[in-house]
């Protein structure tokens, strides 16, 4: 039995390589562009239109680039979200056996697609660099604000530690546990 030992190819110089040819041609039809639109005495007139058609594309593409977001804008939306976080994970605490020793659990998802709107929800300086993070109560009720439900004699409010994941993609998951007040706080 023999056996043959192959070398694979490294996938970084190969995609680096595709990624400069497409940079290279997208310059060439650029400069291409610019010269029949400087030129148009001895260009056939097809090829004026598609250049014409070319420069409006690239017109296009620029306007649709979304525009940066005011700190106005940032704390607005933020301030939105964490509204809205706020109501669910009241609405997720309702009274059951476990509110006695502060062991019920809640788990909010949500979506934000903006990394800076939900870093400046959390009370971060930008967007979040974790995946994953443990936040302190009163850390969380610092960014979050009072998190807390009224019950038929009493209230129920936020216990330990709030694990807050943040995959990247746009969505968020925020769990903790809640229950009566205790005594020895």
């Amino acid at each position: 039995m023999t056996t043959t030992t192959t070398k694979k190819r490294k996938a970084t110089s190969a995609s680096a390589g595709t990624a400069s040819k497409k940079s290279k041609l997208g310059e060439e039809g650029a400069d291409q562009v610019k010269q029949i639109l400087a030129d148009t005495s001895n260009v056939n007139s097809e090829l004026l239109k598609l250049a014409q058609y070319a420069r409006w594309l690239e017109e296009e593409i620029t306007a649709l680039k979304p525009k940066p977001k005011s700190a106005d804008d940032i704390e607005n939306e933020a301030e939105k979200l964490r509204a809205s976080v706020r109501s669910g994970i009241v609405k997720q605490m309702g009274w059951k056996p476990s509110c006695k020793t502060s062991s019920s659990k809640w788990a909010y998802d949500g979506v934000c697609n903006d990394p800076v709107v939900f870093g400046h929800m959390l009370g971060l300086d930008g967007a979040p660099t974790f995946k994953m993070k443990k936040m302190k109560k009163d850390e969380f009720q610092d960014a979050m604000g009072d998190v807390s439900a009224s019950i038929r004699y009493g209230r129920l409010y936020q216990h330990g530690d709030i694990t807050v994941r943040w995959p990247g993609d746009g969505t968020f998951k925020l769990s903790g546990t809640y229950g009566l007040p205790r005594s020895d706080l």
